[in-house]
């Protein structure tokens, strides 16, 4: 592994740190990326770039293409893998870390320090018994996943590009092999802390905590207890991140504590998927039997995660009282955090108290009825408030109308509350502000599938046409979309849909 030859005069000069490498060989293994042979592109984001600041040309360089299918380094990137442990559908698993990922260093950018990460780029020390390496489907699934949640406004890790290549990758069938570039202000997982503190490596955990606390929230260095501090923050960041996954249906699929970030990003995509049919006890890992992480499992193994952290932290916070404290503030915080997101759904900028009962009752209503959830919310923007209307385009979702109708008799009581009342001046911007809160697209599992068949087939441009609709979810107006694209995304899914499975492989 050599750098490359030549780069271009701004690759050379990127500015690259490598705080966290600062903390010491028991974080990390130093060890060389094994370079995808004869590499070619798949996706880059052109939304990943401006974020960086780099040119939107800068994948033409050949440099690059060897730079991030790991067949050679740009100068200053020094790849190391982290070691971390965790929970695993709630059974401690051990030491595990970066088993197919390797972190190249950390770049001042314009929106600030990020960095960048190679995954499936082959064996490291944390491998165990697998391969090292990623497949098309899931690397291409991870990229569209993370900039779909990006669009969203949902906090996560992003994905700048994938790259392909003809080596063949055994998981349930023969499979080409990829990598997918990775990036984020930080990979730092609660699995991190859990792993020194199940060594009883304290020294260790103890500068783990300060780094985080420095770097990301230094104002927890200031509080009586800054441990329980960061603790609680994480909880508030978490709260926040599971309001905004249940608010548009996002399942992510296995929430094992390895999987959680410190930062309160959505991190590792594997079996994930959004609900089509509203279906709470919706599970999208086909290899969660028990439904550990179904739907409306989510916000509570959130919390049991944070459990998990609050207990690693233990040997600095010491108290066990100001420790749950910290951690109550979730039980607090999702409430909050899910209620001022149905509100938003519903268009309502006043706080009732009636205003949880009346969201559960249509949740219930669209479960029993099998409702869509994104396309009935996104119909619910032009709900027409006056007392005769029939609102037929919503209420034909529904096997069972005269539900929707009762519903619907409440919720226009309900607006008639607002401040303004429900005149039409009210009904138009109501339906301005909920189309910012219900997007019209969402990245479903038919639609990545369809580009991941038409990529293997050597057809890119779908993923490209994709990346564009899944980061404006909330506009409509999508530059070079005709009317058929239009309608094929944000139309109900197809039947086949409902035959496709995703595993952890995945």
């Amino acid at each position: 592994m050599n750098l490359s030859p030549t780069v271009p005069p701004w690759i050379d000069k990127l500015r690259w740190t490598h705080c966290f490498a600062s903390l010491g060989p028991a974080f990390y293994s130093e060890i060389l990326p094994q370079g995808l042979p004869e590499p070619h592109w798949i996706a880059h984001s052109p939304q990943v770039a401006r974020l960086l600041g780099w040119p939107l040309d800068w994948w033409s360089d050949h440099t690059a293409l060897e730079a991030f299918s790991g067949q050679a380094l740009w100068p200053s990137m020094r790849p190391l893998a982290s070691v971390y442990s965790g929970h695993q559908f709630g059974v401690w698993a051990g030491q595990l870390g970066d088993g197919r990922a390797l972190w190249l260093g950390e770049l001042d950018t314009p929106s600030g320090q990020m960095e960048l990460q190679l995954k499936g780029s082959g064996r490291t020390p944390y491998s165990r018994r697998g391969d090292g390496r990623a497949v098309w489907r899931s690397s291409i699934r991870e990229f569209l996943g993370s900039e779909a949640l990006a669009g969203l406004g949902i906090p996560s890790t992003r994905a700048l590009c994938v790259t392909g290549s003809r080596l063949a990758v055994q998981r349930e069938t023969l499979e080409p092999a990829a990598v997918v570039t990775r990036v984020s202000p930080s990979f730092i997982r609660f699995g991190h802390f859990e792993h020194f503190a199940d060594a009883g490596q304290h020294q260790e955990l103890q500068s783990l905590a300060d780094f985080v606390i420095r770097n990301y929230c230094p104002g927890c260095a200031l509080e009586a207890s800054p441990y329980a501090a960061l603790l609680q923050w994480v909880a508030e960041q978490t709260a926040e991140l599971m309001a905004s996954w249940q608010a548009v249906g996002f399942c992510h699929g296995v929430m094992n504590t390895d999987n959680m970030s410190i930062l309160g990003l959505t991190l590792d995509y594997g079996p994930f998927g959004f609900l089509d049919t509203y279906h709470p006890e919706h599970i999208c890992n086909h290899s969660d039997h028990q439904g550990r992480y179904a739907y409306d499992q989510q916000p509570s193994i959130a919390y049991w995660n944070l459990y998990a952290l609050g207990q690693a932290l233990m040997p600095l916070i010491q108290n066990t009282d100001t420790a749950l404290a910290a951690l109550e503030t979730y039980q607090s915080h999702y409430p909050r955090a899910w209620a001022q997101r149905l509100r938003a759904k519903l268009g309502l900028q006043t706080a009732l108290p009636q205003d949880i009962e009346l969201a559960q009752k249509l949740l219930q209503l669209m479960a029993h009825n099998r409702v869509d959830f994104t396309i009935f919310f996104r119909r619910l923007c032009h709900f027409d408030a006056a007392p005769q209307a029939r609102n037929e385009s919503i209420r034909g979702l529904f096997m069972d109308p005269t539900g929707f109708d009762r519903w619907a008799q409440d919720y226009q009581a309900r607006l008639s509350l607002e401040p303004g009342g429900a005149s039409p001046d009210q009904d138009c911007a109501r339906m301005l502000r909920m189309r910012q809160s219900n997007p019209w697209v969402v990245l479903r599992n038919h639609l990545a599938q369809t580009a991941i068949e038409a990529a293997q087939e050597g057809d890119f441009s779908e993923i490209e046409r994709l990346l564009t609709v899944i980061f404006q979810p909330f506009d409509e107006a999508v530059p070079n979309l005709d009317p058929h694209h239009l309608a094929r995304y944000a139309g109900f899914p197809p039947d086949w849909a409902a035959q496709l499975e995703l595993s952890c492989s995945s």
